[in-house]
């Protein structure tokens, strides 16, 4: 059974999914498809940046942390704390990579929708209170089918 995948050794064409594909792979990908809607995403593909996308708000949610709590001041009488003047730099570390990715990153789950042979648009189940997003991570979770071919550019 053919599954219309390239193999996981080489390197596919930007239109077809890349099973398989190794974490350099997967964030280059990312990159070059910037804004694209169309096509199919591996499952790698998609963990792979997920991964890479929580280690670098992990790392700049420390930075901002630490560069916080540099000049803090707290008040005892209140109980409330001010950050220091660093956490701005953290702050706007984080919206700028925030602002850079946030694009690519809703065409990379379209893509993976794709390639689990659904619609992009079933990532508004997301906006179901509580529910929504487990729903929506199950279903990226979901193997490849190769029906999904059907959405290929």
């Amino acid at each position: 059974m053919s599954t219309g995948y390239t193999t996981p050794t080489s390197d596919a064409a930007l239109s077809q999914p890349l099973p398989g594909a190794s974490l350099g792979q997967a964030v280059s990908r990312f990159f070059k498809k910037y804004a694209t809607f169309t096509g199919r995403a591996s499952r790698s593909e998609f963990w792979w940046w997920f991964l890479v996308n929580a280690v670098v708000g992990l790392v700049l949610y420390i930075i901002m942390l630490v560069l916080g709590g540099t000049g803090a001041t707290f008040d005892a009488t209140t109980g409330t704390s001010t950050p220091g003047p660093g956490f701005i730099v953290g702050v706007v570390l984080y919206s700028v990579w925030f602002l850079a990715t946030v694009v690519p990153w809703l065409a990379l789950v379209w893509r993976r929708f794709h390639d689990t042979n659904r619609s992009g648009a079933f990532y508004f189940l997301a906006l179901i209170p509580f529910v929504g997003g487990i729903i929506v991570l199950v279903m990226l979770a979901l193997p490849s089918d190769p029906a999904g071919a059907r959405f290929d550019a």
